[in-house]
């Protein structure tokens, strides 16, 4: 399998939505995760990424343009013990109590669906990071037919240094949006965190790009670099 150049990907792409990169990092040592938001509408635009406990939150960067906080306003990143779950929605919650209670990611996502947001019926991606090991999941319409839902499931087991696998909501831009296909993409991580952050940032489209969470875990050590940059400051 061809692993692409992550930069070039995402170049290509006016509007892959929300996305989740996981991987192992070109040293070898560490495990590697990013999430970021893309916005259309105003609403959509106006969030920021707030660190919590372990994780991150989205929060209204201005409360008073905040319309509709059911499908923007939500925990993307939380961590429970060594295990590290992000997601574009809820779900996080969902595959988090689950995972408490000694339960699988699967389990969790069986009992979820794309989101309400017709035509586009967004899709709920979500992965889960222990070591080295990660796994992603995506959960789609039925070719838009809300009637009829699809679950995909991709386990990854000690992946080789520099390479990791990106998902996210959109194939591209479009109205409706259509959702994206296919396994996740291999693709390349390169350099320390700042160079994978920058990487990442510096190639997402700069009208619709809103914020970026990344995070570094040693494997050995535990030890956590995290990055987080907003459009909106």
């Amino acid at each position: 399998m061809k692993y692409i150049n992550l930069a070039e990907e995402l170049r290509s792409n006016t509007y892959p939505g929300r996305g989740i990169v996981l991987g192992r990092s070109e040293d070898g040592k560490k495990a590697v995760i990013a999430y970021f938001i893309m916005g259309r509408s105003e609403n959509s635009r106006n969030r920021v990424f707030v660190e919590q406990e372990g994780g991150i939150r989205t929060e209204a960067f201005d409360p008073a343009k905040l319309e509709d906080p059911s499908l923007i306003i939500y925990a993307p990143v939380r961590v429970l013990d060594k295990k590290t779950v992000v997601t574009n929605g809820d779900q996080t919650d969902t595959v988090y109590d689950f995972l408490k209670d000694g339960k699988t990611f699967e389990d969790a996502l069986r009992t979820r669906t794309f989101e309400p947001d017709a035509p586009n019926f967004t899709p709920r991606i979500s992965g889960v990071v222990e070591g080295f090991d990660y796994k992603l999941s995506i959960l789609k319409s039925n070719n838009g037919d809300p009637s009829s839902a699809h679950r995909y499931f991709f386990e990854y087991s000690n992946p080789k240094a520099g390479e990791g696998h990106f998902i996210h909501t959109y194939k591209c831009d479009g109205n409706p949006i259509p959702s994206y296909e296919g396994e996740p993409t291999p693709v390349v991580i390169h350099g320390d965190i700042d160079a994978f952050t920058n990487e990442i940032w510096e190639n997402l489209n700069e009208d619709n790009k809103v914020s970026l969470f990344t995070r570094f875990i040693d494997v050995e050590t535990g030890l956590e670099e995290t990055r987080i940059i907003n459009k909106n400051k």
